[in-house]
């Protein structure tokens, strides 16, 4: 048998009638995996060294930073024009985000369409980014975390704020 062959029944006896776009999923995974290579081999040519450890500080800020710009990538109105060739408008949900479908299609346009509005998807991707970041060149990747960081600080505060309004508009219907 063929590998097109045996391909398509593993394909077959994986997703039975729903269409799964299993050879953009290997696409997505080669290319994670080529550029996690290539950062380690330019980390190796720039003599970079993995630290003993992260400290919790780098972790809890690239934790915040990688939770935001996930948002902003898979969620943000203003993104959307990266995600379009992928996905397709739904409606908008509130504080700039948007709902996108990814096209029923088993192609590649699916499984990048999948990644770009899944904000846990795309945090293995950002995640490993940030931290390939924290060893190549840390005083930018630092840089970089700490205004999505603020952002997400931002955000947070904002929704606080028209919480505690709605709550006292409520109270003073009452």
């Amino acid at each position: 048998m063929s590998t097109t062959g045996i391909f398509t029944r593993v394909r077959s006896n994986y997703s039975g009638d729903e269409v799964r776009p299993l050879g953009g999923y290997l696409r997505a995974m080669g290319g994670f995996s080529g550029l996690v290579g290539l950062a380690a081999l330019v980390g190796g040519a720039r003599g970079a060294r993995l630290p003993e450890r992260f400290s919790w500080s780098d972790t809890v800020l690239v934790s915040v930073a990688v939770h935001k710009a996930s948002r902003l990538l898979t969620k943000s109105s203003v993104a959307g024009a990266l995600r379009a060739p992928f996905t397709r408008f739904e409606g908008s949900t509130g504080e700039g985000e948007v709902a996108e479908s990814v096209p029923p299609s088993g192609t590649h346009r699916h499984a990048v369409g999948e990644l770009l509005t899944c904000p846990f998807c795309s945090d293995v991707w950002l995640a490993t980014a940030f931290t390939a970041g924290l060893v190549l060149a840390p005083r930018a990747t630092r840089l970089v975390a700490t205004a999505l960081a603020a952002v997400a600080g931002s955000d947070s505060l904002h929704l606080a704020y028209d919480a505690a309004k709605s709550a006292v508009a409520r109270a003073s219907e009452g």
